[in-house]
């Protein structure tokens, strides 16, 4: 069995440090996440100065985006939560304008399968089309943060550029709605694609705070289970804390 120690080099057997190294290094990579319009262009979002030392520079074709059928994408995007907790959540699929409920819940939980636009700006995969994201909000993240993951898709579906998106982000009510207390989503699936450089990673819980700084939570220090990646004006600091199993309930076994 592997465990957080030995996956990356420099956090070996004897580190006492090292699964605060691995989520130190991981952390920011997950913070990660098409359509068939008439677009006289063939990707979204061509390249811009925000995307100069990006892994994925510009958008891809906009069908790389898609799922094969929404069936598919149903089921992936209820592998984000127990399912307890899914079975009752409204479902989100991806559709020609943005997203678009396909299946209504009863619980005040939106589940949907982010794509990589969904990361914070400065992450180098915005525009990695093989994201694939399981996740599940929270009745407090509905309310306060998805409206801007939903505003943020259909710019990116119009065909909007990443600096086009910046600005607008800058100037949107939605996007700068803090999140209420307590937002926070479930990403337990072992399905997802979270970024190339983390894979699925680890089951978690992601909490959503404002302008928040890592020492808030003591995250990022030796020893502490929490991991953070610090926003900026137009997102929110994401904390990241692992659980021991993934939502259909196997132990995830490199922990």
């Amino acid at each position: 069995m592997r465990t957080y120690r030995q996956t990356m080099s420099g956090a070996g057997p004897g580190s006492r440090h090292g699964l605060t190294t691995i989520l130190r290094k991981l952390g920011p990579t997950i913070a990660s996440a098409a359509c068939g319009l008439a677009f006289s262009f063939t990707a979204i979002g061509p390249a811009d100065g925000l995307d100069a030392k990006a892994s994925h520079p510009s958008g891809a074709p906009l069908e790389q985006y898609r799922m094969a059928n929404r069936a598919e994408e149903i089921a992936l995007a209820r592998t984000a939560a127990p399912a307890s907790i899914a079975n009752d959540a409204d479902v989100m699929v991806l559709g020609d304008r943005g997203y678009e409920t396909a299946v209504k819940g009863k619980n005040g939980f939106v589940c949907l399968v982010d794509r990589s636009w969904g990361a914070q700006f400065n992450d180098p995969e915005f525009w990695n089309f093989k994201v694939r994201s399981p996740t599940c909000f929270n009745p407090a993240a509905v309310r306060s943060v998805l409206p801007a993951r939903l505003e943020r898709t259909r710019w990116v579906l119009a065909g909007r550029s990443k600096a086009e998106i910046l600005d607008r982000s800058k100037a949107s009510a939605t996007a700068n709605t803090a999140p209420a207390t307590g937002s926070f989503s479930y990403m337990m699936s072992r399905q997802g694609h979270l970024s190339d450089a983390a894979g699925h990673w680890h089951p978690h819980l992601m909490f959503y705070q404002s302008r928040a700084a890592a020492a808030a939570w003591g995250a990022n220090l030796p020893d502490s289970p929490v991991s953070a990646k610090e926003g900026g004006a137009e997102d929110p600091t994401l904390f990241f804390v692992p659980v021991r199993r993934w939502s259909d309930g196997t132990v995830d076994e490199d922990q």
